[in-house]
């Protein structure tokens, strides 16, 4: 007899992080995608009708977030949070999640998740899947995600030999990565500090500094226009007095526009 194959739905506001994850998850046998949705309103839809067996799901998304999803639904599935701050991911953890991937997923977080998803689903229901009180915590996290409550820095420390200095992040335009180094830009001076981009899109203001590069985070308010060139290629113009033009990668076209509201 033919084992059933498992049911994965997919939940993230990104199509490109979607599709990035269909093609890692396709190397999996035994496992089969049942659908997807880039609206959380479709997917709660979806998933109060349709039972499954893991539900990968993205945490922080426009109108309803990751957290809020799980607070309406029914029945709580097993659930691998996906998400580009790990903040957010610590907070998944207080729902017991099975796991968290940092976008951009790579094949080995993913192989590393369902390998513990493999053996949860082996073992008896776990007791905090039908916890009365695990909907309200869901509600709680939904409304701090919300609200903003982390307690994210001011200031950054910038080091040049012995000589250590703070810059107000209100006063930086951009961070930039170049020859393994990563530099805070002012004006027309760049501060060398010592988090990589990956470690300041974690640890500054997500509504303040987005990533629009592998090598790149910019201040959003420091944004003047967003220009779309031949190709797809999209490239931003700062306010900054020489005119700073930054790229944008493909994949984060969409949050880009969506947080500029356009």
């Amino acid at each position: 007899m033919e084992e059933a194959q498992l049911r994965a739905y997919l939940v993230d506001d990104e199509p490109l992080a979607i599709e990035r994850l269909q093609r890692l998850l396709q190397s999996f046998e035994g496992l089969r995608i049942v659908g997807s949705a880039t609206d959380p309103a479709q997917a709660l839809g979806f998933l109060t009708a349709n039972s499954i067996d893991i539900l990968f799901l993205d945490i922080q998304m426009p109108g309803m977030n990751g957290f809020e999803l799980l607070s309406r639904l029914p029945m709580q599935p097993l659930v691998i949070f996906t998400t580009a701050f790990d903040e957010y991911a610590l907070r998944a953890f207080e729902v017991n999640s099975i796991d968290y991937l940092l976008k951009p997923v790579e094949a080995e977080q993913l192989e590393r998740a369902l390998t513990k998803w493999n053996r949860l689903r082996q073992t008896p229901r776990p007791d905090w899947q039908q916890n009365p009180d695990l909907p309200a915590l869901l509600k709680q996290l939904a409304a701090s995600l919300k609200g903003g409550q982390l307690d994210y820095p001011r200031r950054i420390a910038s080091r040049v030999g012995e000589r250590i200095s703070f810059l107000d992040l209100d006063s930086v335009t951009h961070f930039v990565a170049q020859d393994r180094l990563t530099y805070a830009v002012v004006g027309c001076h760049r501060h060398c500090v010592d988090q990589t981009i990956v470690e300041l899109e974690r640890r500054l203001d997500p509504v303040r500094f987005l990533r629009i590069h592998r090598s790149a985070l910019v201040n959003v308010d420091c944004i003047h226009e967003v220009n779309s060139w031949f190709a797809g290629k999209v490239v931003l113009t700062l306010k900054d007095a020489q005119h700073t033009q930054l790229p944008v990668a493909r994949d984060r076209v969409r949050i880009l526009k969506s947080r500029l509201g356009i």
